[in-house]
């Protein structure tokens, strides 16, 4: 399986924020006694409120901190080799999830495609924020919901031929995709940077709306449900978890 690629498409979006956050990084890793600002404007040939806008975002993580007006690499590296480091990720990655869901007033996923197989890897939900109830394994219903949809566009042809394959269209609701031309052709012509919608095709009554979130090798995506009565919500929530996906994408990369 590969993932597809996404070029220029992206660059003002989410995935722009989080190569821009990482180039910041770099380049402060090439001056370890510190660099200031104007320095790291001018090496990263971006306008300095935009450097000054990244850098205080990844101070506020922990990435890089300000010492006598140079910036230099935070604390947060520190542990990044030690075998807590994925403890370290899942919680930073929960706490951002419960901020969202907060936010959002609506439960927040986080999915990725793994080993030719969609696994979640967390739920943030809660009384008011109640979580889709997973009637069918969503492994095997990409097909007809937006985190799915929002993974399988992220692949390659041949990939997406090859998880059909082994998981076969089925009909949930009268609103489900079930012809696979079909469906390849809305994956295919699929844009990055727009959010994948569900209304009511995995299951009755319910909304929801996925965003990519991919680091590195990672094809993942965020997400979020609605029940239908608050479909007027959905066009918003999208924008707000594309809002929100830089912070997580950088969290996972580093």
């Amino acid at each position: 399986m590969s993932v597809r690629g996404q070029g220029a498409s992206v660059s003002a979006g989410p995935f722009g924020v989080m190569r821009r956050a990482l180039r910041v990084l770099e380049t402060v890793d090439r001056h370890p006694g510190g660099v200031p600002e104007a320095v790291l404007a001018r090496e990263l040939g971006l306008p300095a409120v935009v450097v000054r806008e990244l850098a205080e975002a990844l101070e506020l993580e922990g990435y890089l901190a300000l010492e006598d007006g140079l910036w230099v690499l935070g604390g947060a590296f520190s542990v990044l080799g030690q075998q807590n480091r994925e403890q370290l990720v899942r919680s930073r990655m929960e706490h951002r999830l419960a901020e969202l869901r907060d936010e959002l007033g609506a439960a927040v996923y986080f999915t990725r495609y793994h080993d030719g197989e969609l696994t979640v890897e967390a739920v943030s939900a809660a009384e008011h924020a109640p979580a889709v109830r997973e009637w069918v394994d969503f492994r095997v219903t990409a097909h007809a919901t937006a985190i799915g949809k929002c993974l399988l566009s992220q692949l390659d042809h041949d990939g997406r031929r090859d998880h059909l394959a082994r998981h076969p269209v089925a009909r949930l609701t009268a609103r489900t995709i079930t012809d696979q031309q079909q469906l390849m052709h809305r994956l295919e012509c699929q844009p990055a940077t727009v959010p994948v919608l569900d209304i009511q095709e995995y299951a009755l009554g319910t909304v929801c709306a996925a965003v990519p979130v991919s680091a590195g090798s990672t094809v993942g995506c965020l997400a979020t449900s609605l029940p239908v009565g608050q479909v007027h919500r959905l066009r918003a929530a999208a924008e707000l978890l594309a809002e929100r996906a830089a912070p997580l994408m950088l969290a996972m990369a580093v």
